[in-house]
């Protein structure tokens, strides 16, 4: 039987493993899960991820470029008033889609056991800052990247509202 061409493949189940995770938790991710959430053959999730921390890799890679992108898009970093222009982004980007914003987290977090995981954590922490170093100094970026996630997650974690003035308010203070 020849091999069918399947371009498409590998995001199918970087797609699935992030749908298989936000609906189940990392606990319940496994190739075989993944393989059957893309409706593909068990090997195609191993031929392209070895490990589950290679897929959790692409997971990260993948939910991080979102928020970029997100950031990027918003004008933000162009906003005349930067903290709140921040806080704007952070509150789009809660609302929009909670259960994906927790995923991130998740995934993000999952770093802390999975040491597979931190390159590409500590990448999204360094290019955030580089984003922001456009209008602050390094180390205020960085304070920046610090507190936007923290305020993210204490609304995650305490299933709270999202506060754009609070976070406003705390983002100048650190702004100056």
């Amino acid at each position: 039987m020849a091999r069918r061409y399947d371009p498409d493949r590998r995001q199918r189940i970087i797609d699935a493993a992030i749908r298989v995770a936000g609906r189940d938790g990392l606990v319940g991710l496994s190739h075989r899960t993944v393989a059957a959430e893309a409706d593909v053959p068990l090997g195609s999730t191993t031929y392209h991820f070895a490990t589950l921390d290679d897929l959790l890799v692409a997971a990260l890679c993948q939910a991080n470029e979102g928020f970029a992108a997100v950031l990027d898009d918003s004008g933000a970093l162009d906003d005349g008033d930067l903290a709140a222009g921040l806080a704007r982004v952070l509150g789009e980007w809660l609302n929009a889609d909670r259960p994906g914003a927790e995923l991130e987290y998740e995934l993000y977090l999952a770093a802390l056991r999975r040491p597979a995981l931190r390159p590409v954590a500590a990448r999204w922490m360094e290019e955030t800052a580089a984003r922001l170093s456009a209008r602050v100094d390094p180390v205020t970026a960085r304070v920046l990247v610090a507190l936007m996630d923290g305020v993210c997650l204490q609304v995650l974690l305490t299933g709270g509202a999202y506060d754009e003035g609070y976070a406003r308010e705390a983002l100048g203070r650190v702004i100056g």
